[in-house]
């Protein structure tokens, strides 16, 4: 991903805030790294923000040319052999399991996948991410 306004990359800073209950909450924000411009004015953009503007891209793009494809199946069996050989479940695939909906998959992986399995996904998208104004497009 990078900066819209000087083309530098984005960087995640991450912030905690102490609450009166003494528990502690979390916030990552994004913005530019400001390498080629020290006085970029290009705005700090929240990560459940940056998550959900991820998702609204996810619906426009087909991702049956990413590559995404393969990595998903492979996921599939290694879910389906985990079930047979832990779980002991061996049901016969139906057409129903062996169709695949990639974009809820890929939905998944941007709300609930870990940091490296985000990035592989974002890694396989075509276009570069630009934040501008606090908002992601497609280059």
């Amino acid at each position: 991903m990078v900066c819209g306004l000087c083309g530098s990359g984005i960087t995640a800073d991450e912030k905690f805030k102490k609450l009166k209950d003494g528990s502690t909450n979390r916030y990552v924000y994004y913005g530019c790294t400001k390498s080629r411009d020290k006085h970029c004015k290009n705005k700090y953009l929240r990560e459940d923000n940056l998550i959900e503007q991820l998702l609204n891209i996810i619906d426009r793009i087909n991702l049956d040319k990413l590559g995404m494809k393969n990595k998903i199946e492979k996921e599939i069996k290694k879910y389906r052999h985990f079930q047979k050989s832990v779980l002991g479940i061996n049901k016969k695939e139906s057409k129903a399991q062996k169709e695949i909906d990639m974009k809820n998959y890929a939905k998944y992986i941007l709300k609930e996948g870990n940091i490296y399995e985000q990035r592989e996904l974002l890694g396989c998208l075509r276009s570069k991410l630009v934040l501008k104004e606090k908002e992601i497009r497609l280059r």
